[in-house]
């Protein structure tokens, strides 16, 4: 989520992005000496794993709006975390479904999207039901898109892997005061207790945070963006992660102190799932009744616990790659913490004495 900086501005765009901004400025038929004296670059706050600006300038064709594109430029180290070229894979083809914004250029660093005219959502957003009932549509459709990807569960090896770049990165203190060396158990354990031959499997976002979701003002449309994490996952999972990020608000004071009051009760949720669950599904599925609602309500409850050790995991590498101002291990901590005060109500098969020694 979060990358070292560079901070790029209209004095220090790199050569091979401004070579890249003058063919797709000549592609829409601008003068490029024009397009160049006109340059505005803005930093877009909220994005947690690139660097994000918009690019404007004034089109050559007279009465025409000015022209704004996204350049996204890519964080260090965060190879750890997934491949870029399956990120890339993946936005490509979701922009072909109509899912995203358009690619219109790549260079070493970094690429350039279409700009979309919407406003992205805050924090407070994710509490409104009418917004909710939108994003909770949008994100059924998400689930069952097609992708050319290996239709299996990710989360789980995914997960170890991050098991054994936390252990190399971090240091003995680091190594006890997470639990690291219990984490591989736990993973184990949560796969174990949380899958199923019922569960349904889908395409997933995995960060489903407010940044990463957009709002046509006008049509009320929903896009989601940034796909760095996307996989087939179970879509409890998915559902579990939205929920968790209704404790977080990126653009506070203190972005990385998560409010556990703010995570949504019983209620809140089963709305979320009764919308989800009522939008337009793929011909033979049968879902959209009570039973079917309390069991998916039930299902993501149990997968915070895989997403709060996800995010921990993440976070403690973060803390070693990224030199951005979030407090990673603070983040962390509280991640953990959740992990092992909900495990206990949450898992039949647990182990206490794992909780007492965390506490």
């Amino acid at each position: 989520m979060a990358i070292k900086s560079r901070g790029i501005t209209k004095r220090n765009l790199p050569e091979e992005l401004k070579k890249l901004l003058r063919a797709v400025a000549s592609e829409w038929g601008d003068k490029i000496e024009e397009m160049e004296e006109s340059l505005e670059v803005s930093r877009l706050t909220g994005a947690m794993t690139n660097e994000v600006y918009e690019i404007k300038w004034l089109s050559s064709r007279s009465g025409d709006q000015p022209r704004k594109v996204v350049v996204r430029m890519y964080g260090e180290g965060v190879e750890i975390f997934f491949n870029r070229d399956d990120e890339i894979r993946t936005f490509e083809c979701l922009s072909k479904h109509g899912q995203g914004p358009r690619l219109l250029g790549r260079f070493s660093h970094g690429r350039i999207e279409e700009f979309i005219n919407a406003k992205t959502l805050s924090a407070s957003d994710l509490r409104d039901p009418k917004i909710s009932a939108i994003i909770a549509s949008k994100l059924r459709e998400f689930h069952n898109l097609d992708m050319p990807t290996p239709k299996k569960v990710a989360l789980w090896d995914r997960m170890r892997n991050w098991v054994s770049e936390a252990k190399r990165l971090s240091s003995p203190h680091e190594m006890e005061e997470f639990c690291l060396e219990k984490l591989d158990e736990e993973i184990d354990l949560l796969q174990r207790e949380l899958s199923k031959d019922s569960q349904h499997i889908g395409f997933c976002h995995n960060d489903l945070q407010y940044g990463n979701i957009m709002m046509d003002e006008d049509t009320s449309s929903i896009t989601l963006i940034d796909y760095e994490y996307a996989s087939y996952n179970p879509i409890a999972y998915d559902i579990a992660n939205h929920f968790c990020e209704m404790a977080a608000d990126y653009h506070s004071k203190t972005p990385h102190i998560l409010d556990y009051t703010s995570y949504p009760e019983v209620e809140e949720r089963k709305r979320f799932v009764r919308a989800y669950l009522a939008s337009s599904v793929k011909t033979g599925e049968n879902y959209g009744n009570e039973e079917e609602m309390e069991q998916l309500v039930e299902d993501a409850e149990r997968y915070t616990l895989a997403n709060h050790l996800f995010w921990g995991l993440w976070a403690i590498i973060s803390g070693h790659i990224n030199k951005i101002d979030f407090d990673y291990f603070e983040y962390a901590k509280q991640r953990f913490e959740q992990y092992w005060l909900r495990k206990s109500e949450l898992l039949v098969s647990w182990s206490p004495l794992s909780q007492l020694e965390w506490i």
